[in-house]
């Protein structure tokens, strides 16, 4: 087995070629929001709160939360925060979930955007914010005239915009967010086209991406699966927490991030 590809379990027998591929975005591909979970974090304190001090307990359940959460829509993490804040009590201002989700995504594209202006003034290049190797698989899919597919909990403008950003908007067949002010689930919703609406067949998807959400999607649906246990930070090697979570969720492999892309293809696809 290679060194850079963990392989969990024997793939299926007899399996037939991947026709389509499908991507989680951020912290798979992109590390533009890199950090989020230290702007979220604040946020949900601050509004249980109403800024007095936080305990230790609570510091410690919205932690355990955003961990748990990776990789949902995000209007589910504020709905789970508008609860959080109505049953402790502790703030008597409370607003809606599309509220918090507005104030949330506020404060994370004040530094996402601060990124992009320094790519649009050429400060940095986009390889900076991309996860290594990712460009190199996307180009080697994109090739070998597979249908690649972006999956996302962002909201899609955002999204559609970071991808742009980046230089990638021409390797996909379509990039899908998180619905204007619906709580639609992007991810199932393209794997649901892919098989309902094309026709494919489990094993005919791979699904690729860092959060449990996506994989176990995956999974019910007999597609392959490839967990990206990134370091969004270092943007190599693997991270362990994620590590232990995408097992977790099932994942036929995983990897750290995408320099051994030649392999992954020839393992997966």
């Amino acid at each position: 087995m290679s060194k850079n590809i963990e392989l969990l379990g024997k793939l299926p027998d007899n399996r037939p070629p991947v026709k389509a591929v499908i991507f989680d975005f951020d912290g798979t591909i992109s590390t533009l929001r890199q950090g989020w979970e230290e702007i979220m974090e604040p946020l949900m304190v601050e509004m249980i709160t109403g800024n007095k001090p936080a305990s230790e307990e609570l510091v410690k359940a919205v932690r355990d939360f955003i961990n748990e959460s990776t990789g949902i829509q995000t209007i589910y993490q504020m709905e789970w925060l508008e609860n959080e804040v109505r049953r402790r009590k502790l703030n008597p201002v409370v607003h809606d979930k599309w509220w918090y989700k507005d104030e949330y995504n506020r404060r994370l594209l004040d530094v996402v955007n601060a990124r992009i202006e320094k790519l649009d003034r050429g400060e940095l290049d986009p390889g900076d914010y991309l996860i290594k190797g990712g460009r190199e698989l996307l180009q080697a899919l994109h090739s070998m005239k597979l249908d690649l597919y972006i999956a996302s909990g962002t909201d899609e403008k955002d999204v559609v915009n970071e991808v742009r950003v980046l230089g990638l908007l021409d390797y996909f067949t379509k990039v899908a967010g998180a619905p204007e002010r619906r709580a639609d689930c992007s991810k199932e919703a393209v794997i649901r086209m892919l098989m309902h609406e094309r026709g494919l067949q489990g094993a005919e998807l791979l699904v690729i991406g860092d959060g449990k959400v996506e994989i176990r999607l995956g999974v019910e649906a007999g597609a392959i699966t490839l967990g990206v246990a990134s370091d969004e930070i270092r943007r190599e090697g693997v991270n362990p927490v994620k590590r232990e979570r995408l097992i977790k969720a099932g994942a036929n492999a995983i990897v750290g991030d995408f320099t051994c892309a030649d392999e992954i293809i020839a393992l997966l696809l």
